[in-house]
């Protein structure tokens, strides 16, 4: 099956442009395309990691990624799938946030000569002359077709602000310049940027003629990662020090039956013929399919070995074997107890699994709360020194966060 097809048979393709040209780019290895990453924040999140999969799968098959990084666009803020404007970030914060996103990029596209290239929108956005892009390229779009894209049409009721009124433009000037200057002939991301999408390829032509070649094609992946890439706790992140291995695998190990074998077929690189086996699989069989996206994913992301370390943790959760030693944990002192005990809400809020001693009593409230297995029925419950009976307690949050407590 030829990587087209294989990208179809995955589920990840919803709607393309010049579907014909495009999937004989792609098979013949000679698509150069983009997809962009706004450094909204310091890591690469769940919805990030889709995309980055994307890419691998396509650079494998010969293809060349163009990975850009929003340095320009961060300035204003796309407002696809928002209700409110996003907080505007310092230059300071958006160079760190960039900073951040190629390390971690790095993991998943091979970057070099003939191979991937990494580029920063701030490097043609920043220098443009407001009047020269008014003339330019503002004398390319139509308001009224604007307005009936969706990213703008869902703000409407509640307040669009001109700055982001001008992210379609800005995101259809990157296309515009990465074709003249790359040779980057398509463009992919998630659903919701098709409106923005399709300004990139009309302003190329509309600028450089019906001739010039640029194609789009949108992924279904990449909105419904943004859906699976937030939880109840907050986002996924694929750093490890803001979402640990652990808790990584753990997120994959939780989905929905439902949803299982579409991550596992959408998410993973184990070949198609392997995954088909497992659409009658039901009971019993579902949790090790959950077993196999979570090692698989956690394996992508954080390596092998870390892999191996979460999902021996997770078994000795939940099936007594294996061990506890690379599970999140938090030490108290026993400083921290008095007349040695100390509340669990003051354990949530010490270790981080909250955020508030308010969000950790409406937690307990909800019976959201356990202290190995056992659930905590009381805001005033506590734990004493004798609780610790090997120097440690299992604190659960909800169905998927766990911490061993520690105390010394």
């Amino acid at each position: 099956m030829e990587i087209y097809e294989e990208l179809k048979a995955r589920g990840l393709i919803a709607q393309v442009t010049n579907e014909e040209e495009i999937r004989e780019l792609v098979n013949a290895g000679k698509a150069t395309f983009y997809i962009g990453f706004d450094p909204t924040a310091d890591s690469l999140h769940v919805g990030h990691f889709m995309a980055l999969c994307l890419m691998k799968r396509l650079q494998m098959a010969g293809n060349k990624p163009v990975v850009l990084i929003g340095g320009g666009t961060g300035y204003v803020g796309d407002p696809s799938g928002r209700t409110d404007m996003r907080s505007m970030m310092t230059p300071e914060t958006i160079q760190h946030n960039c900073d951040c996103f190629k390390k971690q990029m790095e993991r998943f596209i091979e970057f070099g000569p003939d191979k991937a290239i990494m580029v920063n929108n701030a490097d043609w956005l920043l220098k443009l002359n407001y009047i020269d892009l008014l003339r330019d390229v503002g004398a390319c779009f139509s308001v009224n077709n604007m307005l009936r894209a969706e990213c703008y049409k869902q703000r409407m009721e509640k307040g669009l602000s001109f700055l982001e009124f001008n992210y379609m433009i800005m995101q259809s000037y990157d296309f515009y310049h990465l074709f003249k200057h790359y040779g980057c002939n398509m463009q992919f991301g998630g659903d919701d940027q098709w409106s923005n999408m399709l300004g990139g390829t009309e302003l190329i032509r509309k600028k450089l003629g019906k001739d010039a070649y640029a194609m789009t094609i949108t992924l279904l992946l990449n909105s419904e990662g943004k859906k699976m890439g937030k939880t109840q706790s907050g986002a996924v992140w694929l750093d490890p020090n803001k979402t640990s291995p652990f808790e990584f695998y753990q997120y994959w190990r939780n989905v929905a039956d439902a949803d299982v074998l579409k991550c596992i077929r959408m998410l993973t690189f184990l070949p198609l013929e392997e995954i088909d086996k497992m659409d009658k699989w039901e009971g019993s069989q579902l949790n090790t399919a959950k077993e196999i996206l979570a090692f698989e994913l956690t394996k992508l992301v954080h390596g092998e070995e870390e892999a191996n370390k979460a999902q021996q943790t997770a078994r000795a959760l939940f099936s007594g074997s294996g061990n506890l030693d690379n599970m999140p944990s938090y030490t108290l002192s026993k400083d921290d107890l008095t007349d040695g005990k100390i509340a669990v809400n003051d354990i949530l809020f010490k270790s981080g699994m909250t955020k508030s001693k308010g969000e950790g009593r409406r937690l307990i409230e909800q019976g959201g709360v356990s202290v190995n297995d056992k659930k905590v029925t009381s805001v005033v419950e506590t734990v004493s020194a004798d609780d610790f009976s090997d120097g440690s307690i299992i604190v659960k949050k909800g169905k998927k966060v766990f911490y061993k407590i520690i105390l010394k």
